[in-house]
């Protein structure tokens, strides 16, 4: 085994079960009929197990976004150019991107996480580089990346976690950027489900439908090269095969962030994936996973139903970046907020047969 893989193995944090039974048994006394707050008062339930804290406080989010350029984009799958991806890099450091509005009006911690794009922007302020090469070769050829650039992109994740603790933050949302990741996204999870390209194959940036059509024939053939019928092949070396560098350090992020008990808010289609991706190497973790919105890309759901998660939000949203977990953020610290300071029939002299 590759001893760059070996901190994989290590054991996932421990949920607080006395924590939680304490904040279950505060719910039940709080001034409101049992169950009139629906998800919030499970998300308050959820997140004082993960905290360790019967009055849950969440305290700073972090936002880390994942750069990497992919070269299946030589398929013809996108209706940008692999250069816009480092342009975008340039837009979060200018702090012009949604997410980058979104960090500034939520008061969290953003850093940026260049993995390896066509073009080298050169050193930026809040840019963290990471050269793994300039982007994943084209998978419908052969494999993405090797095992060695693959340890380095979970390396990644895993050092952005470590920072985002030493900031003190109390919540981790990753987001992600790469012309062409929404194709890898969907390879990973056709053969991680056994699922059909065109159950998964969605339009991206804003293909037509005889783009979804030409990036179905395009994961047809990855898959056929990559996961040949009747091989089972180990959920690391599909990693490697088929995923991109930022979705494979999204990964490896949501597993250190189990592992450290740092609760983490995931956003849409291709985060999603890499969490499955994540959950393929360790199961455990997903008690450490939140799942912040449904996607309008269409493969989303069927991700979101294969980890049994229930997102908290649909809007329609397809950015990716982190946005619609940066937009759901408020819905976790109001759970909390409403958790902790509402008051008690007894601190409120009310009587519990009139509610």
């Amino acid at each position: 085994m590759n001893d760059r893989f070996s901190w994989v193995e290590e054991p996932v944090a421990t949920l607080d079960d006395a924590a939680r039974q304490r904040a279950e048994q505060r719910q039940g006394q709080l001034t409101k009929p049992a169950g009139s707050l629906g998800r919030l008062e499970e998300l308050a339930l959820r997140l004082a197990a993960m905290l360790g804290q019967d009055k849950p406080r969440l305290g700073k989010a972090g936002i880390a976004v994942f750069a990497g350029d992919h070269g299946v984009v030589e398929e013809n799958i996108s209706a940008f150019p692999r250069e816009v991806t480092v342009e975008m890099v340039r837009n979060f450091a200018n702090g012009g991107a949604a997410i980058s509005v979104l960090a500034r009006n939520l008061g969290a911690e953003l850093e940026v996480v260049n993995l390896g794009t066509v073009a080298d922007p050169g050193p930026l302020p809040g840019v963290v580089a990471v050269n793994l090469g300039p982007g994943t070769a084209n998978f419908s050829h052969g494999p993405a990346m090797g095992e060695e650039q693959l340890a380095g992109a979970l390396e990644a994740g895993y050092a952005s976690v470590e920072r985002m603790l030493a900031r003190g933050v109390g919540l981790y949302i990753g987001g992600e950027m790469g012309i062409g990741n929404t194709t890898s996204a969907a390879a990973l999870a056709c053969a991680y489900l056994f699922e059909k390209p065109e159950v998964l194959a969605g339009p991206g940036t804003g293909l037509d439908s005889a783009g979804v059509r030409r990036k179905v024939e395009v994961l047809e053939r990855a898959l056929a090269l990559h996961c040949p019928a009747g091989k089972e092949t180990p959920p690391r070396e599909i990693l490697w095969r088929l995923g991109g560098f930022e979705i494979a350090a999204l990964a490896g992020a949501y597993l250190r962030c189990a592992q450290r008990g740092l609760p983490v808010l995931v956003d849409g289609f291709i985060s999603s994936v890499a969490a499955l991706a994540a959950l393929r190497l360790r199961p455990q973790a997903a008690d450490w996973f939140i799942f912040s919105h449904a996607s309008a890309e269409p493969g989303h759901r069927r991700v979101l139903a294969a980890m049994a998660a229930r997102p908290l939000l649909d809007l329609g949203m397809r950015l990716g970046e982190g946005s619609g977990a940066a937009v759901a953020l408020p819905l976790l610290q109001l759970a909390c907020a409403l958790h902790s300071e509402m008051a008690t029939f007894e601190e409120a002299l009310v009587s519990k047969q009139f509610t």
